[in-house]
């Protein structure tokens, strides 16, 4: 069984300055990566409010800078899947898809999160078959189309922009009679000829047998049913925690977000989170960063401690 001073898990933003931070502390620690470096900032074109890019900056730009920060520093990584959090008293264990065991005496979680479905009919069948969840994935077979964008957050909206300089036509239905989204999206997405705002509707069903050709829609002010003919269609209606391998005894939000002090601390003395994982109301990229490096202060504090 490895040992190390500290276990940290994801390598989105949260995770990378966690790792910044205890690297530059002289933590023995281990990242745990399932993917590639980056979370989330992997699937946003466009960065416009992260400090210190005023012309904003590409998502993957900034997730490649940051992680050739961090491996400024010598740090144990790798990539796998974490299973599973053993919690003890005087240290914790982390099982990997690969069989290793870790002990370590501090856990920092930054697992973010996934993007949330509708569980309408047809969802799962017609995923990747004209139904996506990444704009700056999938837009690119969508040029010259029309499609639709359900959600009415930033994400929705911000993403609505970036797809409307590749599609013919863009339907943009959200649920309410104004979006939730910062007012700089909505004013980029109303004055925007190419997208068409569907306000107080929500999907009842995708259309289609072995591709996407619809989206019914149902008015929740008339209850009418309509049915839009697309080529596909982009849902961003939020997020869901990526939380499969937590401990049973850590506290969670009605959500399934990790409830913390400010510290980062959870309720499991030596375990920690970060990011978007956290129970908290803004999730950003600036956030992250900030979580992370409280998270690593925290637990470098706790390692002095012990």
């Amino acid at each position: 069984m490895k040992s190390y001073d500290a276990v940290v898990i994801g390598g989105g933003p949260a995770g990378m300055a966690a790792a910044l931070y205890l690297a530059r502390a002289g933590v023995n620690f281990l990242a745990v990566e399932k993917m590639s470096h980056g979370g989330q900032m992997l699937l946003t074109d466009e960065l416009e409010n992260f400090p210190g890019f005023p012309d904003g900056i590409k998502g993957y730009e900034l997730a490649d800078r940051m992680d050739r920060h961090v491996k400024h520093y010598k740090y144990d990584h790798v990539y796998d899947e974490v299973l599973q959090i053993l919690p003890g008293e005087e240290y914790h264990e982390v099982v990997v898809a690969s069989g290793d065991h870790v002990r370590c005496q501090v856990v920092i979680i930054t697992s973010g999160v996934t993007f949330r479905k509708l569980k309408v009919p047809n969802e799962e069948k017609l995923l990747g078959r004209g139904i996506s969840y990444c704009a700056l994935c999938d837009g690119h077979f969508y040029r010259d189309k029309v499609v639709a964008v359900v959600g009415g957050g930033n994400s929705a909206l911000e993403e609505s922009v970036y797809l409307s300089k590749l599609v013919k036509k863009l339907y943009l239905v959200h649920r309410r009679e104004e979006f939730r989204a910062d007012m700089v999206y909505q004013e980029k997405c109303l004055a925007n000829p190419v997208i068409e705002p569907v306000m107080n509707s929500v999907v009842s069903k995708f259309v289609g047998d072995t591709e996407v050709v619809g989206v019914e829609i149902k008015n929740v002010v008339s209850g009418e049913y309509s049915v839009l003919d697309v080529d596909g269609v982009f849902i961003f209606v939020g997020f869901d925690a990526v939380c499969s391998f937590f401990p049973k005894e850590l506290a969670l939000d009605q959500f399934g977000f990790i409830k913390t002090t400010c510290e980062m601390e959870s309720s499991i003395p030596g375990i920690y989170a970060a990011g978007d994982i956290r129970s908290k109301r803004c999730r950003q990229v600036v956030t992250a960063v900030g979580d992370g490096a409280t998270a690593a202060t925290a637990a470098y504090a706790y390692l002095e401690h012990k």
